[in-house]
């Protein structure tokens, strides 16, 4: 089959790769192959793209936002977003509401074969049936969306008032950032900002009008000025504007992985008593959720995705990299999808 291949660091081609096979995992349970329809590229997939992330070694088919139709097991024939992040169903993690946090989790994309190809093999459980009518390219946005809501839901339980009586600010203007400042709009917070470097994606995020983008380096962000922060770069350097962003009393969600460096001023997080927490993925429930918000509409009509073949793929990568594109998120789409 054909599949955009990691090889070496900036580079991903267009190979031929073996067939997947169905198989059972003990703890997964038995897996099924999808024909993927829409899969999209990840900032954690740039990361390994940069050599940046050691848990993900070349050659590897990377890729886990995913839309496809099941071919084989006791659903084949329906169309599906895939959750790829499987885990084991048993631990306590997994049995009370926190799969995401299952230490014997895996990813499809890290250390088995991801969905930049034209097939994959994933455990049955971890498909969720796509509504009738819903554009696979939507679809395929269930994975960010999800992290997003994942994210906000856990800032309305932390924060100290209502979010819609929060003042908001998200660093980072790829998918994920720009969900989670639609989701804070969802909740009614008066004031979402989106601070972005790129003017191409600051300009996407402004269409969209649920958020004021601005430019950080440019137009400054104000201290002491948000109670909720979301960073969804999470760099050292917008960590420390995270940390000076915030309001005393305020709450800093960190879902970003651009680096470990430092940043966090933590004497001022202990001095005004700000709640700094992380937040990673998502469960079975916020994907749902997230699919249902995408194909009702709350999430907006998503004219910012942009589509490629992937034979794009090579060229979609670089294009990220060099910040020529718009979109906060490219989708590619297997040949005769």
């Amino acid at each position: 089959m054909k599949a955009l291949v990691y090889t070496a660091n900036e580079v991903v081609e267009i190979r031929e790769e073996p067939e997947p096979g169905a198989r059972h995992d003990a703890s997964a349970g038995d897996e099924v192959i999808v024909a993927i329809d829409a899969v999209g590229i990840c900032g954690s997939d740039m990361h390994a793209y940069l050599g940046h992330d050691e848990r993900r070694v070349p050659p590897l088919i990377l890729g886990h936002e995913a839309a496809g139709r099941v071919l084989s097991g006791p659903r084949a024939g329906i169309r599906a977003v895939l959750n790829p992040l499987i885990n084991c169903g048993a631990c306590d993690d997994c049995l009370g509401g926190r799969a995401n946090l299952c230490a014997e989790r895996d990813l499809i994309g890290m250390y088995r074969p991801g969905a930049f190809a034209e097939r994959i093999s994933i455990p049955e459980r971890n498909l969720l049936p796509i509504p009738d009518g819903m554009d696979a390219a939507h679809a395929a946005l269930t994975e960010p969306a999800a992290t997003a809501l994942h994210a906000v839901n856990l800032a309305a339980k932390l924060a100290h008032r209502a979010l819609a009586e929060c003042r908001c600010l998200v660093f980072g203007g790829g998918s994920v950032g720009l969900f989670a400042a639609l989701a804070l709009a969802n909740h009614g917070a008066p004031v979402v900002q989106l601070a972005e470097t790129n003017a191409l994606r600051r300009a996407t995020a402004q269409s969209t009008g649920r958020c004021q983008a601005i430019d950080p380096l440019a137009d400054g962000v104000e201290d002491n000025g948000f109670h909720v922060v979301v960073d969804a770069v999470g760099s050292g350097v917008t960590r420390a504007a995270a940390s000076a962003a915030v309001r005393p009393g305020g709450l800093i969600i960190h879902i970003g992985l651009q680096d470990g460096e430092a940043g966090l001023d933590t004497r001022r997080l202990t001095l005004q008593e700000v709640i700094f927490v992380g937040t990673y993925t998502y469960t079975q429930v916020d994907m749902g959720a997230a699919l249902r918000q995408l194909h009702s509409g709350g999430f907006g009509d998503l004219a910012w995705l942009e589509q490629r073949s992937l034979d794009e793929g090579p060229a979609a990568f670089a294009d990220l990299l060099k910040g020529r594109t718009a979109a906060p998120k490219i989708v590619l789409r297997p040949a005769g999808q």
